[in-house]
């Protein structure tokens, strides 16, 4: 007897609850996780945009330190803005890491419990 309802695949999940969701965001696990984050991003944020605006700040009011030349005709400006996207990308890259070592495996734990996998 053939039916409409295809088999049911390895990869399908149950849904968690409303109850469960506030009883794990309520763990010490999650806590966790969200300290680890936040111990992380805020301070790498702030000192990010404390750089930005340091670049800013000396781009409006110190014109004559910024034109200085450092070799040919790089200046203490053009080395400061292109440092700006080098941090970028290393903060990108930095967060990245931090991401896959330290707080992915966190994660992926909860939500393996979450749904049922564990």
């Amino acid at each position: 007897m053939a039916t409409d309802a295809p088999p049911p695949s390895k990869t399908e999940h149950r849904l968690p609850s409303t109850e469960e969701f506030v009883a794990v965001q309520e763990s010490a696990e999650f806590g966790e996780l969200r300290r680890s984050y936040r111990s992380f991003a805020f301070p790498l944020t702030v000192a990010f945009i404390a750089w930005y605006l340091l670049f800013v700040l000396l781009s409006s009011y110190a014109g004559d330190f910024m034109g200085t030349k450092l070799f040919g005709n790089v200046n203490v400006a053009l080395g400061l803005g292109l440092a700006q996207f080098l941090t970028t990308f290393l903060i990108a890259w930095w967060t990245a890491r931090h991401a896959a070592d330290r707080l992915d495996p966190k994660a992926e734990a909860i939500k393996s419990r979450m749904e049922g996998g564990a």
